[in-house]
């Protein structure tokens, strides 16, 4: 059962994680230039909303997950 919340927790910390990098790129704090592109790739140039947005869901989320796993592996 403590397997299952470690996990948890971890996937938790990753997508809070990506969703901070999404939101300090949408709100123009960070910018980080593209690794691997595939088709016509540039840099976000200033503050962009949506990804501002998805990135503070993406924190929430991730937060939340993370709170509900730790709380689990407290328990005996």
């Amino acid at each position: 059962m403590k397997a299952k919340h470690l996990a948890g927790a971890l996937i938790g910390a990753f997508v809070g994680v990506i969703g901070l990098l999404w939101l300090l790129q949408g709100t123009g704090l960070l910018r980080i230039r593209p690794i691997l592109c595939i088709a016509n790739c540039e840099e976000i140039v200033g503050p962009s909303p949506v990804w501002a947005v998805s990135g503070l869901i993406a924190l929430v989320i991730g937060a939340i997950v993370v709170f509900v796993s730790v709380r689990g592996i407290r328990r005996p």
